[in-house]
């Protein structure tokens, strides 16, 4: 086991003894892992693709923490968007800042897509216990449904937008920005739009043409991917529903994981053996999959979050150098929240014809008043992991059916009710849902993503498989508008049945 951050990490169901630990622990040192976490917190461009430094550390770093990159104090840069940040969420929550018609502002819809919505959506919804402030909705779909849905529930004039995109030019954000405007302006008019919307971007000129301020415009910088932005002001939605010292909560969470990351020796070092024993079941054993069952239902959007980490960094095919991967790179990382998965797919882990590894992760103490149903929760992810490693033999199936089954009706009934056990799993507990609790978890399974990468020497932060199929979106959408463009038999086929619909 690792404890680290309040979070104990428990690995002894995994088919690992000590020359394994060992052998994996050779391959973290000739892949020169401790180099590679001390070059991503010195602010290295090791984002080679795109020449940036990868820094969402810093974003949760101390304001005493100084660290220069390219000449800038990139600490200082943070805290005073923080700062911004924090009087602005305070000025909403208390009802200072005011609606176009002098009404204070009951609910909040952050328009982004990917890591300017998972994150933020994922976080809000886990720590609801702990918002006082607006209500917070979220609309990343480019589906109108999803945005009228939102919007049918709330009143123009205490309505405030935040649209996140880092180049204000996001398709689908931009497609619901407009269309949230021209809700807003039918209402309440032209002028409203510079009181009711607030922009997270880098674009300051994109921004402005659309209508909002500069006072209401919040930074954040290229060194920050996407998937690694909640913790920048692409969290102001949560900010304003959590208040600011609940948010610095979570970061503080999250700065203890990453000293915690940046100074343990790698055998103890929680985030590290994670990944190897992820690698080890990947590369070694042959697993195709990844499974992540929380046992918590406020974090039923942890895997959406986690699937955009994990698959979107290390879902690619070639080395930092540009050669072909001659190994498998991340596995299809998939999952739900228990008890609902128990009656849904853990049928397949326990007796399927592949072994599919299971992160159980657990925060023992409940925040509701039904401890029974609490202790029923944790007594079912202990025992499931306990299932899956132990199994059932046939000759304990026959001493169980005896009585029920006699002679060949007994033998027949046998093979239905093996479980082949030694099938792997780790438990991670946390003490409860908190603020700091999950970012310590979240920055966990950043890392853990990180150290992936180290292992399979690939670019874990560039992401330009998500590039084509945006592109070829704006080819067939210059087809539907009659314009000559080519495009293959198949998808020219489809297009011209849906244009009979």
């Amino acid at each position: 086991m690792i404890e680290a951050c309040g979070l104990y990490f428990d690995y002894s169901k995994q088919p690992v003894d000590q020359a394994v630990a060992d052998a994996l622990l050779a391959l973290a040192n000739e892949r020169d892992v401790s180099g590679w976490i001390a070059r991503m917190f010195a602010g290295e461009h090791i984002n080679h693709t795109e020449n940036r430094a990868v820094l969402h550390t810093a974003l949760r770093a101390p304001r005493s923490e100084a660290l220069v990159v390219d000449g800038q104090n990139v600490t200082d840069d943070v805290h005073r968007v923080l700062d911004r940040m924090a009087a602005f969420a305070e000025s909403v929550r208390q009802g200072t800042y005011r609606s176009a018609t002098g009404e204070t502002f009951t609910d909040v819809v952050n328009i982004g897509i990917g890591g300017s919505d998972l994150g933020p959506r994922m976080v809000n919804e886990t720590l609801i216990d702990f918002t006082d402030g607006p209500n917070v909705h979220y609309v990343a779909n480019v589906d109108g449904a999803q945005l009228e849905a939102v919007l049918k529930m709330l009143e123009p004039a205490q309505t405030l937008f935040i649209v996140t995109s880092k180049t204000f030019t996001t398709l689908e954000t931009m497609a619901n920005a407009n269309a949230a405007r021209r809700w807003l302006t039918v209402a309440l008019g032209d002028n409203a739009v510079a009181h009711h919307f607030v922009a997270v971007s880098t674009h300051a000129e994109e921004v402005r043409r659309f209508g909002i301020s500069a006072d209401c415009t919040f930074e954040f910088w290229d060194w920050v991917g996407g998937r690694y932005s909640v913790w920048s002001a692409v969290g102001l939605a949560l900010m304003i529903a959590l208040g600011p010292e609940r948010f610095r909560a979570w970061l503080n969470g999250a700065n203890a994981m990453d000293r915690h990351f940046r100074t343990t020796p790698l055998r103890s070092n929680l985030p590290v053996m994670m990944a190897l024993l992820a690698v080890w079941n990947r590369n070694f054993l042959g697993a195709a999959t990844q499974v992540v069952a929380a046992y918590a239902q406020k974090l039923e959007r942890f895997v959406a979050w986690l699937q955009q980490l994990e698959m979107e960094s290390n879902g690619k095919s070639v080395h930092r150098d540009g050669s072909a991967l001659q190994a498998h790179s991340t596995p299809a990382l998939w999952g739900d929240v228990g008890t609902n998965g128990q009656h849904a797919f853990f049928q397949m882990l326990h007796q399927g014809s592949e072994v599919h590894p299971v992160d159980f992760i657990l925060p023992v103490l409940g925040t509701h008043p039904w401890p029974e149903q609490q202790r029923m929760l944790v007594a079912n992810c202990l025992a499931q992991s306990a299932a899956l490693m132990r199994g059932k033999t046939a000759d304990e199936v026959r001493q169980e059916l005896r009585g029920q089954f006699e002679g060949e009706a007994l033998e027949a009934a046998v093979p239905h009710r093996v479980f082949p056990g030694n099938r792997p799993s780790s438990t991670l507990l946390m003490p409860q849902i908190d603020p700091y609790h999950l970012g310590a978890l979240m920055a966990l399974y950043e890392h853990r993503t990180f150290v992936l990468s180290i292992l399979w020497d690939i670019n874990a932060f560039d992401q330009w498989g998500v590039e084509l199929g945006k592109k070829l979106a704006q080819t067939v959408m210059k087809a539907m508008d009659g314009k000559p463009v080519e495009l293959d038999p198949s998808t020219a086929e489809l297009l011209k049945k849906a244009s009979t619909y």
